[in-house]
């Protein structure tokens, strides 16, 4: 029989941000607004895409999102990214939003998507994203976990 350990899923990519959930951030039913949840996950996507372009970056589209189970006030929200796939300037950044109930229960996945971004000048205009090889350590390090 296989450990209880060895049957939960994993999070897929290195954790980018956590937070708390705060009753500030609810909807009317008492859950967690998506939209907050929402906004963690494009700050994570962001400093993700961010380092791997080594340049501003902007969200361009929100793909397959999906919303797996609610998030409650004082859940500790923690966003999990990965860089999927890379363009000439732009890529895709695998997001995982997973929360620890009550600060110290059971983990679960919350919400899940793809989020597409482009590397940008200081004009605002798209750049070239660098090569792996031009990158840093600390960027490349949990990319492929």
């Amino acid at each position: 029989m296989k450990e209880k350990a060895e049957l939960e899923e994993r999070a897929k990519g290195r954790l980018t941000t956590r937070t708390v959930a705060m009753p500030g951030d609810t909807n009317p039913s008492g859950d967690i607004f998506g939209g907050w949840v929402v906004s963690q996950m494009d700050i994570a996507a962001g400093i993700c895409a961010g380092q791997r372009a080594q340049s501003r970056v902007v969200t361009v589209a929100l793909d397959g999102m999906s919303f797996i189970r609610p998030v409650k006030v004082g859940d500790i929200l923690g966003v999990y990214t990965r860089v999927e796939s890379v363009g000439r300037t732009s890529m895709n950044i695998l997001v995982e939003a997973w929360v620890r109930r009550g600060r110290i229960g059971q983990r679960e996945k919350v919400t899940e998507g793809m989020f597409k971004f482009v590397a940008i000048d200081e004009t605002g205009r798209s750049t070239p994203i660098p090569k792996e090889e031009d990158l840093p350590d600390y960027v490349l390090h949990g990319f492929d976990e």
